[in-house]
């Protein structure tokens, strides 16, 4: 079969980013399209190379021979194609991770650049945690991230640029019937005896976990053990129901069915919250991220440390100030 004359460059996005994740509904996810579209821009594709990409089973998706020969040439292809769109003006889109859909602080500064560019065009993503963001960054599939700077791997930190946006107060969340659910406030000391849950066991978020423990160490407190990873509102709340446990939190952190938000205090623990990007990217709505970071962080006093706060050394040196 003659090679085609043309490719459109949306069925190599396509085939790309199922080559990386190696799963239909999470690159769909990626795309933000829907999963039979994606299935049908990997068949075209397939049908214009006449060549077989992928090896299709219920259990797994895999390159074929033509597949793994293909993915280079398409990268490159890609890539060309956004230096091109930038070079003339029409810069590809940012992706940037919010984490997940119910904290504040990324929101908040994706509205402020959008308001500040635009021009741009902004994507949000949600990745769940730094962690996992960062080799997302370093592999070029997102642009920038909010998160634990401090947390990362120093091998992850090595790539990466960050800029300090947020020393978020942390709180808990309680079921409606615990005891300390009437607490307007809860002293840390109120939670001695307590297993608290922070993410341990999900890959993609060890900085949180790294910071409960270093909050609850001496304190009595323990972290609960890891639970089956969920995905989605609802099945977090189910498995969170299910274990019992409080849940480490900011106090933006929006309440689900039947729980209460409550900040910690005695003293008040904070969440570092720092804008990663990968070291060397340029792209012009990354400049408006970050103006809008610093004017969000100097307008609400985002990086004004408490008198008596908590706030791990490691954290300190390169976050907050104090008031």
């Amino acid at each position: 079969m003659p090679a085609p004359a043309h490719l459109d460059p949306r069925l190599l996005r396509a085939f790309v980013t199922v080559a990386e994740d190696l799963h239909f509904t999470r690159a769909a996810a990626r795309l933000y399209v829907a999963q039979q579209a994606l299935s049908r821009d990997v068949r075209r594709l397939e049908r214009e190379l006449g060549a077989e990409l992928f090896v299709r089973t219920t259990r797994q998706v895999t390159l074929t021979a033509d597949g793994e020969r293909l993915l280079p040439y398409a990268r490159r292809v890609l890539q060309a194609q956004d230096d091109l769109l930038a070079a003339f003006g029409q810069a590809r889109p940012l992706l940037v991770d919010l984490n997940s859909p119910g904290l504040v602080t990324g929101r908040l500064v994706l509205e402020r650049a959008r308001e500040l560019a635009p021009g741009q065009e902004l994507m949000a993503r949600y990745e769940s945690g730094l962690t996992y963001a960062a080799g997302e960054l370093l592999a070029g599939r997102l642009d920038a991230s909010f998160g634990r700077f401090a947390g990362l791997d120093p091998a992850l930190r090595t790539g990466l640029a960050h800029q300090p946006v947020r020393c978020e107060p942390m709180a808990v969340v309680l079921p409606e019937n615990h005891p300390l659910a009437p607490l307007p406030e809860v002293p840390l000391a109120a939670l001695a005896g307590e297993t608290v849950y922070a993410g341990a066991g999900n890959p993609r978020t060890p900085e949180w976990t790294d910071l409960a423990h270093r909050l609850f160490e001496g304190r009595g407190i323990d972290v609960a053990a890891p639970v089956p990873l969920a995905v989605g509102e609802e099945e977090f709340q189910r498995i969170m129901d299910k274990a019992g446990h409080p849940v480490l939190a900011v106090v933006s952190f929006p309440a689900m069915a039947a729980t209460v938000v409550r900040p910690l205090v005695g003293p008040v623990p904070l969440s570092p919250v720092s804008l990663v990007w990968r070291k060397g990217l340029v792209h012009p709505a990354l400049d408006a991220l970050r103006r809008a970071a610093s004017r969000a962080a100097a307008e609400n006093g985002w990086l004004r440390r408490p008198a008596g706060a908590w706030i791990p050394d490691v954290d300190a040196a390169v976050m907050c100030v104090r008031d």
